[in-house]
């Protein structure tokens, strides 16, 4: 049911890497841009998209609540998987690629990458509500946990690094007009509602562009001769999507909110991995190279597991 829909906008993503890949092969723009790009796309495109997903629906007590579940289940189906994957890996922590595997595997692209994709397959303003929680909780699981996994450093957790991130922001943001009506009292023409969703509609292309940008300053040799890499792929693209999918395929959930459990889980590695990896000086190439082979990978994997739906 999904698979077309889901290839015909991976495709369009996989499209929207070109135009950064050939600007800089023409020596345009370098991978020294990215960090100021990767800034706008963070503190303002983040926030805006997170916010813009909870304008098109209108409150109800059951909605809230739905959505308040989704946040706990999502949130236990992570934390679970990464557990259990430090439990296997635990005596091998010492070296730092087991630990970039640990959150690699289970922490996805939920924000610039997830939710696009799902709002683009599923049309539905409530499914992209929920992927924002997802991106939400994926957030704050890597600003307190993910950030030890990799560092081993508990200095490092901060109740203010968790829940004043962009992700948290805009859900705040979101919320508000979510709660008090707003988002239906007042025109979705207005202004400030229009330059909400113009800035979280920018966040797909210019993060492949960046991705693109990325790509074209990196060795594709480097990138696949790296075999710890192949690990997260497995672990990202197809186990850990299918052990989510296992988790909610039973509870009393609709069709589609299992659906979009799937498409998110099955996302490539979050970015995040790889600026914190970047950030602590704590393998680096690893943590590039894993991200950029999961989202290559990612454009055959995600039309292929959507089979199960």
């Amino acid at each position: 049911m999904y698979f077309n829909i889901t290839l015909t906008n991976v495709l369009l993503c996989l499209l929207y890497i070109i135009p950064g890949y050939i600007v800089c092969k023409m020596k345009k723009a370098t991978a020294s841009h990215l960090k100021t790009m990767s800034a706008v796309l963070m503190y303002a495109g983040t926030p805006c998209m997170i916010a813009n997903s909870f304008l098109g629906i209108e409150y109800t007590k059951e909605g809230f609540l739905n959505l308040i579940l989704f946040f706990i289940i999502v949130t236990i189906i992570q934390m679970i998987f990464m557990f259990a994957l430090y439990f296997i890996f635990r005596k091998k922590f010492d070296n730092g690629k087991y630990r970039v595997l640990t959150v690699g595997s289970a922490l996805g692209n939920l924000g610039y990458f997830g939710l696009p994709l799902v709002q683009a397959v599923f049309q539905s303003p409530e499914v992209t509500a929920y992927a924002s929680i997802y991106v939400v909780s994926m957030n704050l699981i890597l600003f307190i946990v993910g950030v030890f996994l990799l560092t081993r450093r508990k200095d490092l957790i901060t109740v203010k690094s968790a829940l004043l991130n962009p992700a948290t922001l805009g859900l705040i943001v979101g919320l508000f007009f979510y709660l008090t009506g707003f988002n239906k009292s007042i025109p979705q023409d207005n202004i400030v509602f229009s330059f909400i969703a113009m800035m979280g509609k920018m966040t797909l292309p210019l993060s492949m562009i960046i991705l693109g940008i990325r790509l074209a300053s990196m060795k594709l040799k480097d990138i696949f001769l790296c075999p710890h890499a192949y690990l997260v792929a497995v672990g990202k693209l197809i186990v850990y999507p299918l052990f989510a999918y296992l988790c909610v395929v039973f509870l009393p959930l609709s069709q589609m909110i299992k659906a979009v459990v799937l498409v998110l889980s099955a996302t490539p590695c979050a970015a995040s991995v790889m600026t914190m990896a970047e950030l602590y000086e704590n393998e680096e190439e690893m943590s590039a190279n894993s991200v950029m082979m999961t989202t290559l990978l990612s454009f055959i994997t995600i039309p292929i597991i959507t089979l199960l739906l």
